[in-house]
C-alpha cells in the first residue's frame, strides 16, 4: 500500500490517470490532500465511487494521528508519532524499548503571540552524535519519508493555525535531503499547501555538498548549528567538524546573497567558560566577518545528561551586546518546553500514550 500525502502533482496525476480518471483529477486529488485535508480517500467525494474504490486498492491518504502529547507550562506541547502508519489514525502503546527502534519520533508545536511553529523530525534517532545532544543518544535508525515528515505537519490539532515550520527535531535534515526537500514542495507549491517558502528555516550540523544542494533548490531559510568558532574545539563535540570543517561551511555561504528575503542563522548553545569567552565572541566575529546573517544564543539545560556547564545569564546578556555592538545581530533564543523534554537537543522519544515521560 502506497502513501497519497507526499505525492508531487505530477506524481497525482500519473496515479488519477492509472485509475481512469482525466488528468485534471490529479489536481483534484492534490486538493483533497494538501488543501482540504482529508484523512482518507472515501472523503474526495468528487471523484466517483468507482475511482474511489480503484485507488484504494494501491493507495491510502496515509495520514496518522499523534499517539501522544505532552503539554508544558509555557503552553509548548510534544507530539509522539509512529513512523510510516500501518494503519490511519491507528492508535497503539509505546514502550520503553520501542524508544530506540526508530518506530516512533517527536515533533514540537510552539505557539508565541501571532506566531505559531512547529519543530518536525526528519530522521528517526540522528547519526550525528553530537555530545551535547540528547537525540544522538538514540543512536540512528533511519530516514523519514516524506509522507513522515508531512504528517507531523498534517496531523496535530493545531495544523490549520501553523505560520512557520522549523526541520530542527530528531536528525539531519541535509542526510535526508530528498524527502525534505520533496516535502518543501508540497508545502510551498502552488497545486500544494502555497506557503511562502520564508515561513521555513531548515538546520543543518554542515554537510557542505547537500548544503549547495539545498541552497540552489529553494528559498527557505538556513539555520546552521556552530556551538563553537574554534575548529579544534568544535570537533570535540561535533564530529562533522572532522569531515566538513567549518570554515568550508562559512566559504560555501558567502558565495549565496542572503541581504534580501533568505536568511541564515547560527545556533550557538552557551557554556559557561567554554565557549562564551571574549575569545569565542572575537572568533565568531572574524569568522561570520562579511556575511549577512545573525546569531541566536541558546540556552543549555541542566537536566540534560552532559557533562557541559550552562552559562549564565548575565555572560549570555554580555555576548549578545557585545556581538551586536561589533555589527554582528545576536539575540538570546527563549527556551521552550524544557519541563516535557521538548527544548533544543532533548527529543528522546519518552511519551507513552497517556502523555507521560517514559
Amino acid at each position: 500500500m502506497e502513501y497519497l500525502l507526499g505525492k508531487t502533482l505530477d506524481e497525482l496525476t500519473a496515479i488519477a490517470e492509472e485509475a481512469g480518471l482525466k488528468r485534471f483529477a490529479g489536481k483534484q486529488i492534490a486538493d483533497w490532500l494538501y488543501q482540504k485535508r482529508v484523512t482518507t480517500i472515501d472523503q474526495m467525494t468528487n471523484l466517483s465511487l468507482a475511482a474511489r474504490d480503484k485507488l484504494k486498492q494501491h493507495y491510502s491518504v496515509g495520514r496518522q494521528a499523534p499517539r501522544a502529547h505532552a503539554e508544558s507550562i509555557d503552553g509548548t506541547k510534544k507530539y509522539l508519532f509512529s513512523v510510516t502508519p500501518k494503519q490511519p489514525f491507528s492508535v497503539t502503546p509505546v514502550t520503553p524499548s520501542e524508544r530506540g527502534t526508530g518506530g516512533v519520533i517527536e515533533s514540537v508545536y510552539i505557539p508565541e503571540d501571532d506566531r505559531a511553529t512547529l519543530c518536525v523530525s526528519t530522521q528517526a534517532g540522528c547519526k550525528m552524535a553530537c555530545r551535547f545532544c540528547m537525540t544522538g543518544t538514540l543512536g540512528f535508525h533511519g530516514s523519514l519519508t516524506a509522507t513522515d515528515i508531512l504528517n507531523q505537519v498534517f496531523s496535530i490539532p493545531e495544523s490549520e493555525t501553523l505560520t512557520n515550520l522549523v526541520y530542527m527535531g530528531e536528525g539531519e535534515p541535509m542526510d535526508n535531503l530528498d524527502a525534505v526537500l520533496r516535502s518543501i514542495e508540497v508545502l510551498t507549491a502552488p497545486w500544494g499547501c502555497a506557503w511562502s517558502p520564508k515561513r521555513i528555516t531548515v538546520s543543518s550540523v554542515g554537510l557542505v555538498p547537500e548544503l549547495k544542494r539545498f541552497l540552489d533548490s529553494c528559498e527557505c531559510h538556513l539555520a546552521i548549528s556552530l556551538h563553537n568558532p574554534f575548529a579544534i574545539e568544535r570537533r570535540q563535540i561535533m564530529p562533522i567538524e572532522q569531515r566538513y570543517p567549518l570554515s568550508e561551511v562559512i566559504a560555501l555561504l558567502k558565495q549565496y546573497d542572503f541581504s534580501h528575503q533568505r536568511r541564515v542563522s547560527f545556533e550557538y548553545i552557551c557554556w559557561g567558560g567554554v565557549n562564551d569567552t571574549p575569545k569565542h565572541a572575537n572568533e565568531l566575529l572574524r569568522l561570520l566577518r562579511g556575511l549577512e546573517c545573525r546569531v541566536n544564543l541558546i540556552r543549555f539545560h541542566e537536566g540534560v545528561e552532559r557533562d557541559f556547564p550552562a552559562s549564565d545569564e548575565k555572560q549570555m546578556v554580555w555576548m549578545r551586546d557585545y556581538l551586536t555592538e561589533k555589527g554582528l545581530t545576536t539575540t538570546i533564543r527563549r527556551s521552550r518546553g524544557e519541563d516535557i523534554l521538548a527544548a533544543c537537543g532533548m527529543l528522546v522519544n519518552q511519551l507513552n500514550e497517556s502523555g507521560q515521560q517514559l
